[in-house]
């Protein structure tokens, strides 16, 4: 089965397990990286004047992250354009992840925001449009230069598909200090592919002279194994191990319980 068919953050609404309620992390991050986005956006907004402007977020998934990103660049260039008595501008705004996304919450959530927006930046500000877009970014997802800035928080380390080549990397999901060069460089080669495809796609969507600012999972050591970033992995990897062998063991159990009675 494809990845895009079955990977996505969990949704639930505002249930106990959701992503909503359980992305403090990101969060922390998408903070962290404002004055980035926030300056990106400025100057892109200040060097062109577009009495429309189009702000996509790729992976923006569910919950009080996905508006946040796009709150923080509608007021950065709402901020500037009051200063220099720019006229009112439409805002399009498009909301891409995986076809399984929560977006019944997203536009569940839209009134209230828009309401909380335009009371926190003033009564002149313009329409602000917000349009879902499933489907994977490694791949076109918007017509040809019709984007001025693109955002994405903490998504483009996810790869596209499994790479080929894991056949050795048995009772593993990921990258461990045992992987054989070959499972390290199936991975390796698999991003490589991945991120040149999203490069092209955006670069085709973008209008002249538009932005991007894109934040993804990385690591300080040269070693792939590290565990700045597998080590998460390494213990859910145990984790479903156990339970495979207790699914096992349960299955066993049944099937000689009859013969144990007999």
């Amino acid at each position: 089965m494809e990845v895009i068919q079955v990977l996505h953050m969990n949704g639930s609404g505002a249930g106990d397990f959701s992503y909503a309620n359980n992305s403090l992390l990101q969060s922390k991050v998408i903070s962290m990286t404002r004055p980035i986005a926030e300056e990106a956006i400025n100057n892109l907004y200040c060097s062109t004047f577009p009495t429309s402007f189009t702000i996509a977020d790729l992976g923006c998934s569910s919950g009080p992250n996905t508006l946040m990103a796009v709150s923080q660049l509608i007021k950065t260039v709402e901020n500037s354009r009051q200063k220099l008595n720019k006229k009112p501008i439409e805002y399009q705004v498009l909301l891409n992840d995986l076809p399984g996304n929560d977006f019944n919450t997203i536009f569940k959530s839209l009134p209230n925001f828009l309401e909380n927006l335009k009371m926190e930046i003033g009564g002149d500000v313009g329409p602000c449009l917000f349009t879902g877009v499933p489907g994977s970014f490694y791949g076109r997802l918007f017509p040809s230069k019709s984007v001025h800035f693109i955002h994405s928080s903490y998504s483009l380390h996810w790869l596209s598909k499994v790479p080929q080549g894991l056949e050795e990397s048995k009772r593993n999901i990921y990258l461990v200090n045992a992987s054989p060069k070959r499972v390290v460089k199936a991975y390796y080669k698999q991003f490589q592919e991945d991120f040149e495809l999203f490069l092209k796609c955006r670069g085709e969507e973008l209008v002249k002279g538009g932005s991007m600012v894109l934040t993804l999972l990385g690591r300080r050591s040269q070693d792939p194994t590290s565990k700045e970033c597998c080590y998460i992995w390494e213990l859910l990897a145990l984790a479903l191990n156990d339970m495979v062998s207790q699914v096992f063991f349960f299955q066993n159990y049944i099937i000689n319980f009859p013969k144990i009675c007999c």
